[in-house]
């Protein structure tokens, strides 16, 4: 059993504890970046800082930041700034699925318009370069623009994922790598960048691409495993938009010739019904694609555990990256 398995689940407000009265800054140095002189576009930064998550990318950023001392004064405006990108994959996202719910609340797209919803994407993330540039920091620019370019090459390849007998366990991984570990890779390096540690940038790098694998994996579960009042998604939501996912091609894998007829089926529907998504759920589960899933999400577990050992560090936020693996592996929402 891994190291990751073992331990109790820790809660987010204990890996953040380290960084708590940063995190606070960031959300001020947020509202500083995004304001415009532009009725509607303030009208919608206001819904969307509503919407705002857990800021788990920006603690990453931060704890990655103070490896091995303390970090530099620019460390704010990055962890504002990999939020601010995160933000915009997710509005550009709800356009493109037509999700009218996020974090339980209506989508920009669903209050205003989808065209709305793509420039407001394309505003957040064209602040966030500004402020790079402002900053004058040409290696984060690089590394936050190398994770942008991927998770516009992920959405692509998600746009192509509709035929689940089609698509493999390697497209699913490559799949999430440019969509999710792109940009906690590039979070935790562009910590990195902000500290004193040299020699832990490449470590901090693959450890945000293995905890972003096996966070991926987690929350593609819940979508076989949760609810609407925990996830603020409907159950299934992935499978009304027809979205394959670890759990289902692990389960294809041992589904029989009538299931694999039915999940065929399925993904002919342009709008499944409760029921059928149901069905579907529950041949993942009965054909162990959920555990099959799980393993996989603690193998990227493992493997973030040990891109920790090598840091060759420790300290309350190597600490609390430690417990993040857990947290990333382990969360009900």
């Amino acid at each position: 059993m891994s190291p990751v398995a073992r331990e109790a689940r820790p809660r987010l407000s204990t890996i953040q504890a380290p960084v708590h009265e940063d995190l606070e800054r960031v959300s001020d140095e947020i509202r500083r970046i995004v304001m415009a002189d532009f009725t509607l576009i303030g009208e919608v930064n206001d819904h969307l800082l509503l919407m705002q998550g857990k800021l788990f990318r920006p603690t990453l950023l931060l704890l990655s930041s103070r490896v091995g001392g303390a970090p530099s004064r620019d460390v704010l405006t990055l962890a504002a700034v990999v939020e601010l990108v995160h933000l915009a994959t997710l509005v550009h996202d709800d356009a493109v699925d037509h999700s009218v719910l996020r974090r339980g609340l209506p989508t920009v797209n669903a209050l205003w318009t989808h065209q709305v919803a793509i420039i407001m994407g394309d505003y957040l993330y064209s602040r966030g370069v500004t402020e790079l540039a402002r900053l004058g920091n040409l290696e984060a620019l690089v590394v936050l623009a190398q994770a942008a370019n991927e998770m516009s090459v992920g959405e692509m390849r998600q746009l192509l994922s509709y035929d689940a007998l089609d698509f493999t366990e390697d497209d699913y991984y490559r799949l999430i790598a440019a969509k999710t570990a792109s940009l906690m890779s590039a979070a935790c390096e562009m910590g990195a960048l902000a500290g004193v540690a040299a020699n832990a940038r490449r470590p901090l790098a693959r450890y945000g691409h293995n905890l972003g694998m096996a966070f991926q994996i987690a929350d593609d579960l819940l979508d076989y495993t949760g609810s609407e009042a925990v996830t603020g998604k409907p159950t299934g939501h992935d499978l009304r938009e027809r979205k394959v996912t670890l759990p289902l091609v692990g389960a294809m894998a041992r589904a029989s010739a009538a299931e694999t007829e039915e999940i065929r089926r399925f993904f002919t529907r342009v709008e499944p019904n409760d029921e059928e998504i149901a069905r579907i759920i529950q041949i993942a589960e009965e054909r162990r694609g959920l555990d099959y899933a799980r393993a996989r999400a603690r193998d990227y577990a493992d493997l973030a555990e040990a891109a920790l050992a090598d840091l060759d560090a420790d300290g309350p936020a190597v600490d609390a990256l430690r417990d993040a693996v857990s947290y990333a592996v382990d969360r009900s929402r």
